[in-house]
């Protein structure tokens, strides 16, 4: 079979631009577009605004873009796919219905259904449902449920007939995997296929990322107003091609896509998704022309016989304070101003016998205060406090909020006012993850109105003995009598997976990853990060992946609570691999002298 299937990913996120699915649609010649919005953060926004609104809970950005875009999908037969429905997928679809029937265009909407368990939420509780990674007990109150389904129920819906899929929570890749197993009728014990298939939806879900954003050489991306969002040409044997539209900004380069190869994941000879379990360990990337890469060596193994399920609940309250102070030691002055501000406002709880607060976090941005102990500049001479607080009691935050106005006329001199004003209190939302037989899910496709049942395909018994074991990391030859900052041999890119936090680095050059992975240990990176990762609980596990001379560094509980749980400036550890590229790595003199 020589056909190629192209699809392109308009959206990483919700409130990703608005321009990416204009430039596919109009600029790709594309056969799927697909929009990925949910993350467990955006889940419990959703919930809370289908509180307030039972006709809320949806991604609403999905129908603002793609309604002027109707007439053109319908005429170039583009299908697509999207996990916009958030906790209320049925009212996306009927949105867009309405969009659909504004603009005169008859196309299919299926929706699928099953992934939300909160109804479900008292028997979950009764059947003693523990946390996957502390062991706690489900909390009492949980303002979303969702199970992450895989591709499955998508292919039925396509498989129905229909143009446009929504789905609440599916794994992020599913998006594309579903499109790719209902083009070539892949089988869903056809494990390679599914896993490259998986890597083709890992690459590109996180949009504008492999073609040049958020991508450690800055430097050399053209045109970011007009970055090129990616585009997949996959083949009938699972490779595929990562380019972009003709003309757009951004760059699709080995180094550009192996960042995101690396992004966000976890044992990369061990990725588990609801309908594989990946082994992305000797993928190799290849440049085969002008922002073409192309992409392939994902191995695969049979499914989990269970679901990942999220459950966001509320765990008190918190308010983030701003303010700007100048001038002679602004440094020395934001602390005192700070500590004076928790101080005061800690005596008067205690005063109407409220509790301490449950956490505070005081970050001096300015002062590299997210570089922990390799912090360089004490001098600076403007700062911002951010002062984030947590409390049990909305009351005591509310006090809070109130007091830090006093500092600017009664605190050290400088301090020119609260950013934003007077700041809000907020509910604290954390995240529980548990793990549930796929049989607790009834999966269902809704379309135009008519239910279909969805059967998941029968499941092959994995031993988690059969898994592959780690790779070594090479060993250097020679002696290093020099030393460079990693980032002359290296990119690197972080992202976040609850609490935890990894960091992919991958070497610039085959002859260089030696050299890394020896300076590089699990110990090391503790050392180094130490101010960001938890004094208990907290720890670093290393790989090693041949394909594309990479290591990917897992460091737990690094995060604070990961998420809207987190007080810190950076909660998603985004700004952790920038730290890690400045260490220094030993190195033969002449490698020194090829990279200088």
């Amino acid at each position: 079979m020589n056909k190629t299937v192209r699809i392109g990913c308009a959206s990483a996120f919700w409130g990703d631009t608005s321009t990416a699915a204009a430039q596919l649609v109009e600029g790709a010649a594309l056969d799927y577009l697909v929009f990925d919005y949910l993350a467990e953060i955006t889940m419990s926004l959703l919930a809370g605004a289908r509180m307030k609104d039972p006709q809320a809970g949806y991604a609403s950005d999905f129908v603002e873009v793609l309604g002027p875009l109707l007439g053109q999908i319908a005429e170039q037969r583009i299908r697509v796919i999207s996990n916009a429905g958030g906790v209320n997928p049925l009212a996306c679809a009927a949105a867009l219905q309405r969009a659909c029937d504004q603009a005169g265009v008859p196309l299919k909407i299926a929706v699928l259904l099953g992934d939300d368990l909160q109804p479900q939420f008292k028997q979950l509780a009764a059947s003693g449902v523990r946390e996957m990674f502390s062991a706690a007990p489900l909390p009492p109150v949980c303002v979303s449920t969702n199970a992450y389904l895989g591709a499955p129920g998508i292919v039925e819906a396509l498989r129905l007939g229909a143009d446009i899929v929504i789905t609440g929570r599916v794994v992020d890749s599913a998006v594309v995997s579903a499109a790719l197993v209902h083009e070539f009728g892949w089988a869903w014990h056809d494990y390679e296929h599914l896993a490259q298939a998986a890597l083709a939806g890992h690459i590109i879900e996180c949009g504008a990322q492999c073609t040049g954003g958020n991508f450690t050489d800055w430097q050399q991306v053209p045109d970011y107003e007009h970055i090129g969002f990616p585009v997949i040409e996959v083949s009938a044997d699972g490779q595929f091609i990562v380019t972009k539209p003709e003309g757009s900004g951004g760059l699709v380069t080995p180094l550009s896509v192996g960042e995101q190869l690396l992004y966000e994941i976890g044992n990369p000879r061990a990725y588990l998704l609801p309908d594989v379990i990946c082994d992305f360990s000797q993928v190799k990337l290849q440049q085969q022309g002008p922002n073409r890469v192309q992409v392939h060596g994902a191995k695969g193994f049979p499914a989990p016989a269970q679901y990942k399920v999220s459950a966001t609940y509320p765990d008190g309250f918190r308010c983030t304070a701003s303010c700007l102070i100048a001038g002679i030691d602004a440094v020395a002055k934001a602390r005192r101003v700070s500590e004076a501000i928790i101080n005061k406002t800690g005596q008067m709880f205690s005063q109407r016998g409220w509790a301490p607060y449950s956490e505070v976090h005081i970050e001096l941005l300015g002062s590299e205060a997210t570089y922990g102990p390799h912090g360089q500049r004490q001098d600076s001479r403007e700062v911002v406090i951010k002062l984030a607080v947590r409390h049990p009691n909305k009351q005591a935050l509310i006090l809070f909020s109130r007091e830090i106005a006093q500092a600017a006329t009664g605190m050290a001199p400088g301090l020119t006012g609260i950013v934003g004003g007077r700041p809000t209190v907020y509910p604290l939302i954390r995240l529980f993850s548990f793990l549930i037989d796929k049989n607790a899910c009834t999966l269902q496709i809704d379309l135009q109105g008519q239910r279909h049942p969805c059967t998941l395909p029968a499941l092959d018994h994995l031993d988690s003995a059969d898994l592959p074991l780690p790779f070594m990391a090479p060993k250097p030859q020679g002696r290093a009598d020099a030393s460079v900052a990693l980032v002359k041999l290296a990119v690197a890119r972080s992202g976040d997976k609850g609490n935890h936090s990894n960091i992919g680095v991958m070497a610039r050059a085959p002859e260089y990853l030696p050299w890394i992975a020896e300076a590089l240990t699990p110990e090391v990176v503790v050392e180094w990060m130490s101010h960001v990762l938890d004094p208990i609980h907290g720890r670093v596990q290393r790989w090693y992946l041949p394909g594309s001379h990479s290591l990917n560094f897992l460091l737990e509980n690094a995060l604070g609570g990961g998420g809207v749980a987190s007080l810190r400036i950076d909660p998603q550890g985004k700004a952790f691999a920038q730290q890690l590229l400045e260490i220094q790595i030993p190195v033969p003199q002449s490698i020194a002298d090829q990279v200088n």
